[in-house]
């Protein structure tokens, strides 16, 4: 068994509307709290960061399952869209929608298109942060894939 180690170092000067900073090694930033939940909306929060985190393990996933299945990718991009629920002064991340649009070489059959459609649903269940968060955030895939011109 591997056990890989990643660590974050967080300065926060206190009280609630300050802004602090995070050094990850590769992530380096300012935080504060958004100014939709009446923040300074400085630098980034743990919201954007729980949505980049799923964002990015399922796009590298993804792109890894692509590539092992040897498919003829022409284009690929991602958005992802994050919604908190605030009832009685309580946040609760809800749902974290991915919406990869992915688009085959032109000459790609419909066999590997079907492929590529099985793929975009098996990198969500397969990423390390889905898992992680299976439960508890409600995910969504709303992929489309489709053969280039």
């Amino acid at each position: 068994m591997a056990l890989h180690t990643f660590r974050l170092k967080a300065d926060w000067p206190g009280g609630r509307n300050n802004v602090g900073y995070i050094d990850a090694g590769q992530l380096k930033t300012k935080i504060s709290i958004p100014k939709e939940m009446d923040g300074p909306g400085v630098g980034t929060n743990p919201d954007e960061m729980l949505l980049g985190a799923a964002a990015t393990c399922y796009v590298i996933t993804l792109a890894a399952m692509i590539e092992r299945a040897n498919l003829p990718l022409q284009q690929m991009d991602h958005e992802s869209e994050g919604l908190v629920d605030v009832t009685n002064g309580v946040f609760t991340y809800k749902k974290i929608i991915h919406k990869p649009r992915l688009s085959l070489k032109p000459g790609a059959t419909q066999a590997q298109l079907d492929t590529l459609k099985q793929l975009t649903e098996k990198a969500e269940t397969s990423c390390m942060i889905s898992r992680a968060i299976q439960g508890n955030v409600e995910l969504e895939l709303q992929a489309k894939v489709y053969i280039g011109e």
